[in-house]
């Protein structure tokens, strides 16, 4: 780990609900899922049986749990993330010896993040802050239990093989959860940010997982217009072998983290949470699904809008056009 450097104030964000940093598409899809109470707990309880059992003993086995005498600045900054984002519990946090640079959570009762001994080594005081609040996002916005409902949800959807162009339409849901994985990382960098309340800081990370460190080599603004130049790419080709590299990719790419990040702190977004203005956890309850679908819809139209992406302005065209069509015919048959 760098250099310890000297402590600055954050703001705490009490009562903060998950859905203030929830990506609209993220968001959209968990509401939707959170509306399955019954299926949502059993498969808690499965789990907790099973699998996680099962994790945490491998963990306790082979890593190194945080603790007040093991790793005590990861355990201080753990409590200092989990106070920011006014987590009432906080999941156990492990090292294990790995030279990839990688973190995650895992469990569904009792999250576990576990962090990659190479990023612990790469990152200073204020990246890992970023990381941890990273994965305590993740674990407050229960993805790990989501993530696992869908898996399971699509388990049972094995018939789709045995219809002709079954396959087809299995290969497009497991797409789309892949997206909706995507989404839900870029939910849990928006986690982080507030967790660290630096944009550079979660810059220098994307930064350093692209890179493998080297920070002095690099420039940020060099950085982020990379992230510009891939995500708006004019040739169509591109944009179809982007569809393909990234159809099975559970992460977004590391350039394109960093630009998405940047885009929502320059929406000015992220200083109005700063600022007390946020959803908070005790209306989640009663968080509209209809509400939650149209931002996720908003969310990709506004994208496609203002894409210079040949195939996401194809897409956006396209979608004017029948747009039109449908309100010409409308017309038309009002007036019949």
């Amino acid at each position: 780990m760098a250099t310890k450097k000297p402590a600055r104030g954050r703001v705490a964000l009490p009562g903060i609900s998950s859905r203030a940093w929830e990506h609209p598409a993220d968001r959209g899809a968990l509401v939707a899922l959170r509306k399955l109470k019954g299926f949502d707990s059993l498969l808690k309880a499965f789990n907790s049986l099973l699998d996680e059992r099962q994790v945490r003993l491998l963990f306790l086995g082979s890593a190194v749990r945080v603790s007040e005498r093991q790793f005590p600045e990861l355990h201080r900054t753990l409590a200092e993330v989990g106070s920011a984002l006014d987590a009432a519990t906080l999941p156990e946090m492990y090292v294990i010896a790995d030279p990839v640079l990688n973190s995650m959570t895992v469990g569904m009762s009792r999250p576990i993040i576990c962090l990659n001994s190479a990023l612990v080594d790469l990152l200073d005081e204020d990246e890992l802050r970023f990381v941890v609040g990273h994965e305590l996002g993740h674990a407050l916005s229960g993805h790990a239990v989501y993530r696992t409902l869908l898996i399971r949800l699509l388990a049972l959807s094995g018939v789709l093989t045995s219809v002709p162009g079954g396959a087809v339409g299995l290969r497009v849901i497991t797409a789309a959860l892949m997206e909706w994985s995507r989404k839900s990382e870029l939910s849990a960098d928006r986690a982080g940010l507030l967790a660290a309340q630096d944009p550079a800081v979660a810059t220098r990370v994307h930064m350093k997982l692209a890179s493998g460190g080297h920070l002095e080599s690099l420039d940020i603004t060099s950085f982020l217009e990379q992230g510009t130049e891939y995500t708006e790419t004019e040739d169509l080709r591109d944009s179809v072998l982007k569809l393909m590299m990234t159809e099975t990719r559970s992460h977004p790419f590391a350039v394109v983290r960093a630009r998405e990040l940047r885009t929502w702190v320059d929406s000015g977004e992220y200083t109005t949470i700063l600022g007390g203005d946020y959803p908070h956890r005790e209306d989640d309850a009663t968080a509209g699904l209809s509400l939650a679908a149209q931002e996720a819809a908003s969310s990709y139209s506004d994208a496609f809008r203002r894409t210079q992406d040949a195939l996401g302005r194809l897409v956006h065209d396209v979608a004017g056009l029948v747009g039109s069509a449908m309100i010409w015919i409308d017309d038309k048959l009002r007036r019949e």
